[in-house]
């Protein structure tokens, strides 16, 4: 039952990808006897975390900014360098990772989407890596990735690179510098590989469910601190998806991006050119619009006055008549029944009884005492009619303080 409903997302299952779950199984399985079996040496703790940067680099700075979304130009050196470190993190080769993260952009949270988040998190983290279906990544174009001849020659030697970068070359740096042959397998390769397989994963996962989404809510990625933690920077996919050019994922100087850092870096010491950011006028008024349309959300929760429109017009006459047996005061044209508020009025209840059916507007307006905007706010929801003939105050007094912003959709097409 468990599983059933775990898995209750997934499309129709057709087979399993069995290198990709050997590889997601048993590298872990190493990762955890290493932990408990062997000696944790501070050199190869210090040798894991900076493989770790590497091969994550590779994939955020390589594999996706660069490569599928082709924010920035790079220096062949510097493309070497990543092709390698994305080799290195084992997660298919650059050609084919964004093949299917370009598709995932163009059809997002739909079946053409290859990591669709709308069937649950457990296929958009690991689901779709080690089952087969009958889902199709969506049409995507790339023709450049199939002229790159760099994408290319990585592709077609991808598992004796992946053999040497994400495997031996681990195990040979702390085995050779400082004998650590067993660290440098159990750590520096296991360790640090189901790391960046997961945090990697985190991209596809939790980055679509976890956080707020300030520039757009049409589909599911969200801006979140701990998921720009786990991803060296992707964290703030709401940004991500609305401006997918931007070599930033953070587009505030304060969040954490050290890939948007690196990309920085490496343009400084001419290893990088030609960084695309989307115009800041734009992405302010993608977070404005999300802003605006967050407050006419609580702005259609709250209770407003009676429109002046549907109010109904009264005589003097009645106006006095009805004063009679309910207070009833004239404030800038409109009646208002203060009934209710009689022992709330912080200027005592006689004040207002004794001026029922009174023309107060003077001494609302500072003859008596000049009220603040809650209380103007406070009168306009005890409006009950409008004299006829009666409105002698200027126009700005029929709206209240907390309606002069008032939010109104455009429905027009």
């Amino acid at each position: 039952m468990f599983i059933k409903n775990v898995m209750q997302g997934f499309p129709t299952i057709t087979g399993i990808r069995w290198f990709n779950l050997s590889v997601l199984v048993i590298t872990p399985a190493l990762s955890l006897y290493g932990l408990l079996y062997v000696p944790i040496l501070q050199k190869t703790v210090v040798c894991t975390a900076l493989y770790y940067i590497y091969s994550m680099l590779g994939i955020t700075a390589g594999y996706h900014r660069l490569w599928s979304h082709r924010s920035y130009n790079a220096s062949f050196p510097l493309q070497v360098f990543l092709i390698l470190a994305g080799a290195s993190a084992v997660q298919g080769s650059c050609y084919w990772w964004a093949r299917r993260h370009r598709s995932h952009h163009r059809h997002t949270d739909t079946d053409l989407d290859p990591y669709n988040s709308e069937r649950g998190l457990l296929w958009t983290h690991i689901g779709w890596i080690i089952f087969k279906s009958d889902l199709k990544p969506g049409p995507a174009d790339i023709s450049d990735l199939g002229k790159d001849p760099l994408v290319q020659w990585q592709h077609r030697w991808y598992f004796v690179i992946l053999t040497i970068f994400g495997y031996l070359l681990p195990m040979i740096i702390p085995g050779l510098l400082w004998g650590d042959w067993k660290g440098g397998f159990f750590f520096v390769g296991a360790f640090r590989m189901t790391a960046c397989h997961h945090c990697t994963f985190c991209i596809n996962s939790i980055a679509h469910y976890l956080g707020t989404t300030p520039y757009d809510d049409k589909h599911t990625p969200r801006d979140h601190l701990l998921s720009a933690i786990l991803t060296m920077g992707e964290g703030y996919h709401n940004f991500h998806h609305q401006f997918p050019m931007d070599y930033r994922n953070a587009f505030r100087w304060y969040q954490y991006d050290p890939t948007k850092w690196f990309i920085g870096v490496c343009h400084y010491i001419g290893l990088a050119s030609h960084l695309r950011v989307f115009p800041s006028n734009e992405i302010e008024k993608g977070a404005l619009t999300m802003k605006i349309k967050a407050l006419k959300d609580i702005q259609d929760s709250i209770e407003w006055p009676v429109p002046p429109q549907e109010l109904p017009v009264v005589s003097w006459k009645t106006f006095q008549e009805e004063s009679q047996s309910r207070t009833l005061l004239l404030i800038s044209g409109f009646i208002h029944d203060v009934s209710m508020f009689l022992d709330s009025h912080p200027g005592g209840s006689v004040l207002l009884t004794r001026n029922s059916g009174k023309d107060m507007t003077a001494s609302f307006f500072g003859g008596v005492y000049a009220h603040s905007h809650a209380a103007h706010n406070l009168l306009g929801m005890m409006r009950v009619g409008i004299l006829a003939g009666g409105v002698e105050a200027p126009a700005e007094h029929a709206i209240p303080p907390s309606q002069r912003l008032v939010i109104r959709a455009n429905t027009s097409h």
